[in-house]
């Protein structure tokens, strides 16, 4: 049983004062569960998240039911969601997608790209250069919508492929996707290989090269345990908006090594004991991530949830 007052709050030095979670289990995270969720469940996990204070909650992906059917119901779930207090962006792979978002009121979306050629070819069948043609007519129209416009990088810090990918590679396409005009990159280490010295060179990369420090966002995996290290490394850089997956929900299908994501439940016990603002209500996301983890027939992998979840 935790006492209550935990964590204590110590603010560290160098840190900022308030950080945005990026909640992605309920897209990211439902995607690469073997099972089907219900509709009406996902609507109402995404509810209880809100709940507890997430005030950006990625609601699902407008691609095709043949390559993602755990998120074949976006039509039906995204009415769902209607009048909660909270963005709801959502991933869209092509024209095509971004018609059915936009067609649904949706106007915070999300493309997602590679930094490797290995990956390009996996996930969207296209070379880099290819998938950043296809991006760029996407990202224009919904730019002309007034859309705010995510760009997902993946494999920016390992290839399970490839190996080790160049700062300079994954600098060269966040830039051609800010070019384009997206609002915000999220900097994936899609197979978790990052350490903070790495996540730290890569920002400095970025900045150099002209994106600036608050567009940019951090998405990490906790293959080999480094997630919140990288986290912490990329606060220290000035970065304030974190992607993170309640219960540690999601993985990568396409990167059968990546464990799940970093756990919210985590990312916010860390962040509370920095003393660092987050508007999430720990006790109610747990008992989220705890509720989820039953619909799905299996215990949560976050540590938190499952420390708070004790009962002695």
């Amino acid at each position: 049983m935790t006492a209550p007052g935990l964590p204590m709050p110590v603010p560290a030095p160098g840190l900022p004062a308030r950080v945005r979670i990026h909640e992605v289990g309920a897209r990211d995270g439902l995607q690469n569960e073997s099972a089907v969720v219900p509709t009406e469940v996902k609507a109402e996990f995404v509810r209880r998240l809100v709940d507890a204070g997430l005030t950006t909650v990625e609601a699902t992906s407008f691609v095709h039911p043949k390559w993602v059917p755990q998120l074949a119901d976006a039509e039906q779930l995204y009415p769902m969601l209607a009048g909660l207090d909270a963005h709801l962006p959502v991933l869209v792979p092509n024209d095509r997608g971004l018609d059915r978002a936009l067609a649904l009121g949706a106007r915070r979306i999300a493309v997602f790209g590679s930094a490797t050629e290995s990956f390009a070819k996996a996930n969207l069948n296209r070379t880099v250069e290819e998938s950043l043609a296809m991006f760029t007519p996407v990202v224009a129209r919904a730019k002309e919508e007034q859309a705010h416009v995510r760009g997902y990088l993946s494999m920016c810090f390992g290839d399970p492929w490839e190996g080790p990918v160049p700062v300079a590679q994954v600098v060269r396409v966040c830039r051609a996707l800010f070019d384009m005009g997206c609002d915000e990159l999220s900097l994936g280490d899609t197979i978790g290989v990052a350490t903070p010295g790495h996540v730290q060179a890569l920002l400095a990369a970025l900045n150099e090269a002209g994106v600036p420090t608050d567009r940019l966002g951090v998405h990490f995996h906790d293959t080999y345990g480094q997630a919140l290290a990288n986290t912490l490394a990329a606060l220290q850089h000035g970065v304030t908006t974190v992607d993170a997956s309640a219960g540690g929900l999601g993985g990568c299908p396409y990167a059968k090594s990546a464990t799940g994501n970093l756990a919210t439940e985590d990312l916010v016990w860390m962040l509370h004991g920095l003393g660092i603002e987050t508007g999430v209500d720990l006790g109610r996301l747990t008992a989220t991530s705890g509720w989820m983890a039953g619909q799905l027939g299996r215990p949560s992998p976050s540590r938190t949830v499952r420390a708070l979840s004790h009962k002695e």
